[in-house]
């Protein structure tokens, strides 16, 4: 006896049926059901195969050639040479072992000429019959690819994977077919000199510069070297840009160690204009576009920014006859950059409008310099300089000293070290957005309002790309991230989770061009002293299509629901969630409930371990009216005790996939050892734990809420309850207060606001506990400190004691894993919670308040007579589940909700003799881990959503 895992079924009728089975104990074993060969009708043993090492997952066959596959836990493909399974006593050969993936192999099948295989790993791979491997599918997010179908004619593989994704991938034809890298072979052309630098002006044209000083053009489709021109006063040290012109011309610019610029048309070489522009080394030198928008665009004109000593900025207009030849150039304005070690621009992009223009520094700061009124007004004076041939001394010398006679432009705003300190490697418009890329290894979007630069969202690709090189938009939108993952060029996409292309180039620290055409792809580089090409042309449509999107890598750890957006006038009506996940991930979903579809909106991925818990300030939760735009703060938090708060905005877009765009705005970024490496007198403050994790947060509504801002209190796991002060504003987390009063991990917070008859109100904080306790908090008082510590924000002030809570009850017997409060008339308040236990306990508790006037201060406070919690009425169910109850909802003061891990959604009704059955439906998802609830509209009755293994939605009409 022992347990299958696998098997596979050969023959058209029951005579010839023979059944092949995986076991437990690694080996295949094959049977003739047809064959009785005792008294107990049981079936003797035809054949046993060994070699695998593990237990075996999937097993194929493959009739027409006589083979046998089978995947298995060890990591590995075996193929076996069968025969006819039918025949009897048949040879059995391994023929094959394939060792490809990094973990189990779940399912393999067989083609006439390939192998397919998906594993654990999100990989799919495809061999040959010789075991190499022809290709590796990547785009799952998570841990495993669990499905796989194959269309023959079409050749097609089509996975489902652990994140609830289906993708298609094609076999052959329609992908991207590289020639690999191949040298151009520099040296066979010219003796004299090595590469040193090298632009890619178009997928055709390569532009290098030697240590010679000497220009050469290599064309890419003719496959020819070009000589361009040579200068000795450039072969030490030079810098090199291009750029195409509207009409196909091409025009160069150098600079150099003495402070001289050299122009020239790449087809008229003998014409450049040389320029000394500065007393020293041109640290940078670009050429940048004007946007088509821009109302200041002349196409016979063209922006070249240089960099300096001092940090001289320097923009010069070059204006060109429509045949590409240098008319004059002349100086448009001078910039300063801010003061660092390394002060030069690395990258820039004009804005639309024409009024700003963005900048990267080396430093890893973004500034924004104005362009047109209210800076220096442009000089518009030609500069002088020399022809080739011409005599040095018509040089006009505008260094840095000169620079001090005119006026210079200073930035107008900076966002100093956004991308660290390594800098920043690009910066593009597109679409009404600024995007930047870093050698942070992340990309982010910025917009311009009112003159500042304002982040957005901040995004790293892959893992393992640290250096973000720049972007490429497809002119369908998709966009593309190119960097260098460890000593390999990349091109990533975000929406497939797909590496495009890698190229073995040796890392990012050398001279390098990529350009891409709908139809061809360049990547070009230096490197052994040659230049090297990576060359590709894609045939048909992009490598794969995501069939259904991706929803989360890991489980899902916690749903809320954010309100509803109407797409149009009397459209449908579009409900948003927010998902987070132990993939640390957090995920903005539509879902229409006409076509009981969801559709992923925004993807935030900012934390760096895993997300427990959401929150939502300014949003409809309970399930309202509609509305054309919908506004609301999320916060965020779980692992490594992070923080993370963003503003969404979510609008009707017709051209969107669901008919909505969600923007999101990153606001704060939180970590509580980032405030102990602030303070002073370590030595006396006990740091705190790393591996603190945030189990539940609460925005709680102050009465000063206008004045006051937000405050924010949290659950954690190191047995503390912690209130924050957030500055929306001022983009900051403070702590504000905190308690160790549980001393073991808190699992769940809410609260509560009451206002007595005076007109005074009461704000009280629930927390509850692994130990199945539950504490109220009368917390009036610390939000009144919170005010005085906002009215003198220059002094630093500790996080104050929270003192003991107002009342303690035992409400279960271990951990609550649930925890929800319902107002039901004045002064009462239902308290409903959830165990590990399986039981629900609900109480009904209300609330006195002191009639003398409140103390704010901490010594006061301990005379003055504290708010009493009272419970009135309480009742329990014991075996309300089978499993722990994670998930419940108040849904009227007579109805209520409850998950649990035994995939139950239960409904009760809650009268005066307590909790009563109503009804109960299997829910699909596995390890429900939280529940959310709104009220349905137009139709009648409650949405419920339901987080864990996967996402479901449910409707109850009772």
């Amino acid at each position: 006896m022992c347990i299958i895992y696998s098997a596979c079924l050969v023959g058209k009728d029951w005579q010839e049926l023979v059944l092949v089975a995986g076991t437990v104990f690694n080996q295949l074993v094959i049977w003739h059901p047809a064959d009785f060969t005792s008294e107990e009708r049981r079936v003797k043993v035809e054949r046993r195969i060994s070699g695998h090492s593990g237990v075996i997952f999937s097993i194929c066959y493959m009739e027409s050639k006589g083979l046998l596959a089978s995947a298995s836990d060890d990591r590995s493909i075996r193929v076996w040479r069968v025969g006819d399974l039918r025949a009897p006593h048949s040879l059995v050969q391994c023929i094959l072992v394939c060792y490809g993936h990094q973990s189990r192999v779940w399912s393999v099948r067989l083609l006439d000429n390939y192998i397919i295989s998906i594993g654990e790993d999100s990989a799919c791979i495809v061999w040959n019959y010789i075991g190499e491997i022809v290709q590796t599918f990547k785009g799952h997010k998570g841990r495993s690819i669990r499905a796989v179908a194959i269309h023959k004619t079409q050749a097609w593989v089509i996975t489902g994977g652990a994140d609830s994704g289906i993708r298609l991938w094609p076999l052959k034809g329609n992908r991207l077919l590289g020639n690999g890298v191949s040298p151009l072979s520099f040296g066979l052309f010219t003796k004299k000199g090595s590469p040193k630098a090298l632009t890619l002006v178009s997928p055709s044209w390569l532009l290098v510069m030697t240590d010679v000083g000497a220009i050469y053009l290599y064309d890419l489709t003719i496959k020819q070297w070009k000589f361009i021109l040579e200068d000795i006063n450039y072969q030490s040290y030079s810098l090199l840009d291009a750029v195409q012109l509207l009409g196909g011309s091409v025009i160069c610019a150098l600079g150099n160690l003495e402070g001289h610029i050299k122009i020239f048309p790449l087809h008229y070489p003998q014409e450049a204009k040389e320029l000394k522009i500065y007393k020293g080394k041109v640290h940078g030198l670009s050429w940048v576009p004007r946007q088509p928008q821009d109302p200041g665009r002349n196409d016979l004109c063209c922006a070249l920014f240089a960099s300096g000593p001092e940090g001289v900025l320097l923009w010069l207009d070059v204006l060109f006859c429509p045949s590409g030849r240098v008319v004059k150039v002349m100086e448009q304005r001078r910039y300063i950059l801010p003061l660092c070690k390394q002060r030069w621009h690395t990258c820039l992009t004009f804005l639309p409008q024409g009024d700003f223009l963005v900048c990267g520094d080396r430093r890893g700061s973004l500034l924004l310099f104005p362009c047109g009124a209210g800076t220096a007004e442009p000089s518009g004076e030609e500069l002088g300089g020399k022809e080739s041939g011409s005599s040095a001394d018509s040089d006009v010398d505008h260094g840095p000293n000169h620079s001090l006679t005119r006026e210079v432009g200073a930035p107008v705003d900076l966002l100093f070290g956004i991308h660290g300190k390594q800098g920043v490697t690009s910066v593009t418009f597109h679409r009404g957005y600024v995007y930047s890329t870093g050698r942070d290894g992340s990309f982010q979007q910025l917009c311009v309002q009112g003159g500042r630069l304002q982040p957005l969202w901040k995004q790293k690709p892959c893992k393992g790309m640290d250096w973000v090189a720049g972007l490429s938009f497809a002119p369908d939108g998709n966009l593309l991230v190119l960097g260098f993952h460890s000593t390999d060029f990349v091109v990533w996409s975000p929406r497939t989770h797909e590496k495009l292309h890698i190229v073995p180039c040796g890392g990012g620290h050398r001279s390098w061009g990529y350009a891409r055409t709908p139809a061809t792809v360049v990547f070009a580089y230096i490197k052994t002293g040659d230049v090297m090409v990576y060359q590709a042309q894609e045939e048909g449509s992009c490598c794969q299509a995501v069939l259904k999107e991706s929803l989360h890598g890991r489980e899902l750890t916690c749903v809320r629901y954010i309100g509803a957006v109407r797409t149009q006038e009397g459209g449908n009506t579009i409900d948003i969630l927010a998902t987070s996940s132990e993939d640390t991930t957090v995920n903005i979903l539509a879902f229409v409930a006409a076509s009981s579809r969801v559709f992923l909106l925004a993807t935030i991925n900012n934390h760096i371990s895993s997300v427990r818990t959401l929150t939502l300030c300014g949003a409809n939760t309970t399930g309202g009216e509609s509305q054309a735009r919908l506004q609301s703060l999320l916060f965020s938090a779980g692992g490594r005790a992070e923080m993370q708060c963003y503003r969404l905005l979510v609008a009707a877009d017709l051209s969107a996939q669901a008919g909505l765009t969600c923007q999101v705005t990153h606001l704060i970024s939180h970590r509580l050892d980032e405030l102990w490496d602030r303070q002073k007198n370590k030595h006396k403050v006990v740091k705190v734990d790393p591996e603190t994790r945030y189990m539940s947060i609460v925005v709680v509504t102050s009465p000063q809420q206008s004045s006051l801002g937000l405050v924010l209190a949290a659950a954690c796991s190191d047995g503390s309850v912690r209130l924050f002060l957030v500055g929306e504003l001022a983009q900051k987390l403070q702590l504000l207060a905190e308690s160790f009063y549980h001393r073991r991990c808190v699992l769940k917070i809410q609260t509560l606001t009451y206002e007595a008859e005076t007109g005074t109100r009461c704000v009280v904080l629930c927390s509850a506990a692994t130990d199945g306790s539950i504490a109220f908090w009368d917390i009036t008082a610390t939000l009144d400190h919170a005010l005085m510590v906002i009215k003198s924000p220059g002094r630093m002030q500790l996080p104050c004691d929270l003192g003991c809570p107002c009342l303690t009850i035992q409400a279960h017997s271990c951990g609550v894993n649930s925890l929800h409060i319902r107002e039901t008339c004045a002064g009462q308040y239902l308290v409903a919670s959830g165990s590990d236990d399986g039981s629900i306990h609900v109480c009904v508790v209300a609330i006195e308040m002191p009639l003398i006037p409140r103390a704010s201060s901490q010594e006061d406070r301990k005379l003055t007579p504290k708010t009493c919690v009272h419970v009135i009425q309480k009742f329990s169910v014991v075996s309300a589940h089978a499993a722990h109850v994670t998930g419940l909802r108040v849904l009227r003061p007579d109805l209520l909700v409850s998950a649990s891990v035994d995939q139950r959604l239960t409904f009760w009704s809650l009268g005066p003799a307590g909790l009563a059955f109503v009804s109960s439906r299997i829910c699909h998802v596995a390890d429900v881990s939280e529940i959310d609830c709104w009220a349905s509209k137009p139709c009648k009755g409650y949405h419920c959503v339901l987080s864990g293994q996967g996402l479901e939605i449910i409707h109850w009409t009772g």
